[in-house]
């Protein structure tokens, strides 16, 4: 372990709707040195406590020594363990920045909203737009439709890849949608098709959202991201082309960490 007098190690930690991520950066060169995702819970403070502790121990320190946390996500306030929290807007644009040096727009899908961020050539977030109020553009529209289909979460994007022709899903819910699907299952509508329409369903309120005239790079981020064919969709309905970030799932937590280890250089420089 190393001593709390040479530690530069910093802490964040994204508290989703559905999962706690968290990652550790070293101050000095905003490398990461450790990091780990959870599912969430109704004890957010306690399951964020413990990710903590794992990810501290994967990164060879003790909690104690962890200079400065910060906290973002649906969840922050919840964070004991954080010494303060920055929304998940300013924190998706610095960790996606870390990752993607150019990225001017950024798109972020998770289980209970999703984001448009646009940034500015400095990275500085200039405007965005949020959906939270409707599952219709998250990644709860893909839990419903793979519990409805009997399949595994992960597996949906490679069964949506042997869709020859993706079914048209109108409604603007998920409740709607989710009766709208059984009545495809009962017309006897391919699973893969169902799923790929409903890959499209969620890019095209995604794309709505957004508006035109996207900056590229375009950037997703978000556990959504890591659905293959999500990108691609995405793509076709924004009308431009659509990058992953690499770790799509970590950028808000990575963001957090950067910018707690900016706080501590800038105490450090005084």
């Amino acid at each position: 372990m190393q001593t709390t007098q040479t530690s530069m190690i910093c802490a964040g930690i994204d508290a989703g709707s559905r999962a706690i991520k968290i990652v550790l950066v070293d101050a000095r060169t905003l490398e990461v040195v450790a990091g780990g995702v959870a599912d969430q819970g109704v004890e957010q403070s306690r399951l964020a406590e413990e990710l903590f502790g794992a990810v501290c121990r994967d990164g060879g320190i003790g909690p104690d020594d962890v200079r400065r946390t910060v906290a973002t996500g649906y969840g922050r306030a919840a964070v004991g363990v954080a010494d303060t929290t920055v929304t998940e807007i300013t924190c998706h644009a610095v960790g996606v920045r870390r990752r993607v040096g150019d990225a001017r727009t950024v798109i972020d899908i998770g289980g209970e909203d999703s984001k448009v961020v646009r940034l500015d050539g400095d990275g500085k977030v200039r405007d965005f737009a949020m959906n939270d109020r409707c599952a219709a553009g998250t990644g709860r529209f893909l839990e419903v439709v793979a519990r409805r289909l009997g399949v595994p979460l992960d597996g949906l994007g490679h069964l949506a890849a042997d869709s020859e022709t993706p079914a048209a899903i109108s409604s603007m819910c998920v409740v709607f949608a989710e009766t709208e699907i059984i009545g495809l299952l009962a017309s006897g509508t391919a699973a893969s098709d169902i799923i790929a329409g409903v890959r499209n369903s969620i890019a095209s309120r995604v794309a709505a959202m957004a508006g035109r005239g996207l900056d590229e790079p375009v950037v997703f981020t978000g556990g959504v991201a890591l659905v293959p064919g999500m990108d691609a969709a995405l793509a076709g309905a924004v009308g431009r082309d659509v990058r992953v970030c690499p770790d799509p799932q970590m950028t808000g937590a990575l963001g957090a960490a950067v910018l707690a280890a900016q706080q501590v250089t800038r105490d450090e420089g005084r």
